[in-house]
């Protein structure tokens, strides 16, 4: 849809001049018809442009090719979870040492590096084979 649609145009003036004719009574209904119009042709752009990007998107896996995505898109999710693991680290830290000393400290901390190095790397090497990996032909896991 345009911005300057001459078919919707004329929709207007056409609402605008039965206005006129049939005076303010009858304002509010002119008014619901002409929005009506204007949502079903923004309707119909918006489904022509989904189902354009949907069959794109169905080409490109045809071919065997990845969709297009952001090269760091898991950043937020990585941000989020090392945050979050500081913050946990604080009350973990202090049960490992109030019940084992400077052991329970050293195992805390190991575990703590441990979970994060695990989440850094799983979209590379081999988690990245793992999850990537499709199931046999007459797997029960299919969908």
């Amino acid at each position: 849809m345009e911005a300057r649609d001459p078919e919707l145009r004329k929709e207007l003036d056409a609402t605008l001049h039965a206005r006129r004719e049939l005076g303010e009574e009858y304002e509010s209904a002119l008014v619901d018809s002409f929005l009506e119009k204007v949502e079903q042709r923004v309707d119909g752009t918006v489904d022509r442009r989904v189902r354009r990007q949907l069959a794109e998107q169905q080409m490109v896996v045809a071919r065997g090719a990845r969709p297009a995505q952001p090269e760091d898109s898991n950043f937020g999710e990585r941000f989020g979870f090392g945050i979050l693991s500081m913050i946990l680290a604080v009350p973990l830290t202090a049960i490992g040492v109030v019940n084992a000393g400077f052991k329970g400290l050293v195992v805390t901390w190991l575990g703590i590096v441990g979970v994060n190095f695990v989440h850094s790397v799983r979209g590379q090497g081999f988690f990245a084979r793992v999850r990537s990996r499709k199931p046999e032909q007459g797997s029960d896991w299919e969908a």
